[in-house]
């Protein structure tokens, strides 16, 4: 958990790092959107050389985005044994016992995998790429046009960009705690699965506490600093969009447009 990457700024002099975070923040849901697409095999992996592209530019080490993926494993498999099982449909592969494997669940699988895999380190570039400031400005700017009809668009997008902050926070924590319960004789690793369960149990609610400690503390720092979100609000920092911006919309755009064109053709 130590080497959790979402939610992590890592500053670095990239150019990725130097766009637009109203760019970013759109190039990800737009790609995002362009991930559930069913554009095969060839369509993911035009996605992923654009994907290990910006890796590239933002000059992440490869060693920090696998731990990011790291932790999001277990789930990962999860997910998949159960898509293995579930999906009956296509040639049937194997069988044994109450166990049946057919091609099109071994094609879901794959595609779910590659989806996931494609998900955590898109998200994580944003996040290792965007100061949560220029996150929460960006947010903003983007849901501006909802202002209109009483949409609190400052509220959302500081308690996403806190969401998102706290995430790393939230994870060091939990390791705190389980060395601290570990140091006590706490086993997480061995045992029933009745003992394993409530050791989890034991870790959940401290880390419950602590993080709504965490919580009250931030509110509290903020009402000190007499933080109003409906006030008038002025900014130091103001974002400006640069042809460098405009540029690599146009890339995402034209990515996009071809994987959703090659889900339509296949």
């Amino acid at each position: 958990m130590n080497g959790m990457m979402l939610g992590r700024y890592i500053p670095l002099n990239s150019f990725i790092h130097k766009l637009d975070p109203r760019l970013k923040i759109g190039a990800l849901l737009l790609l995002l959107i362009s991930v559930f697409f069913d554009a095969g095999f060839i369509g993911y992996g035009i996605l992923g050389i654009f994907v290990i592209t910006l890796v590239l530019l933002s000059k992440i080490k490869i060693s920090q985005i696998l731990k990011s993926i790291k932790p999001m494993l277990f789930m990962m498999i999860f997910l998949m044994f159960f898509n293995l099982l579930f999906i009956q449909k296509g040639t049937l592969l194997f069988s044994l016992g109450f166990l049946h494997i057919y091609d099109q669940a071994l094609l879901q699988t794959a595609y779910i995998f590659i989806r996931l895999i494609l998900i955590i380190i898109m998200t994580t570039v944003l996040t290792a790429t965007t100061k949560p400031l220029d996150l929460t400005l960006g947010i903003e700017h983007l849901l501006t046009p909802f202002k209109r009809i009483g949409f609190p668009t400052h509220e959302v997008a500081m308690m996403i960009s806190i969401a998102l902050r706290f995430i790393p926070t939230l994870l060091e924590e939990t390791q705190r705690i389980m060395k601290a319960q570990a140091s006590r004789g706490v086993e997480f690793s061995e045992g029933s699965l009745k003992e394993k369960i409530m050791s989890i149990v034991s870790l959940i609610i401290p880390l419950f506490i602590s993080a709504f400690q965490r919580a009250e503390d931030l509110a509290n720092a903020m009402e000190s600093r007499n933080y109003n979100p409906e006030a008038k609000r002025t900014r130091y920092k103001q974002l400006i969009w640069k042809f460098s911006d405009t540029v690599s919309f146009i890339c995402v755009i034209s990515v996009c447009t071809c994987i959703i064109t090659l889900s339509i053709v296949l």
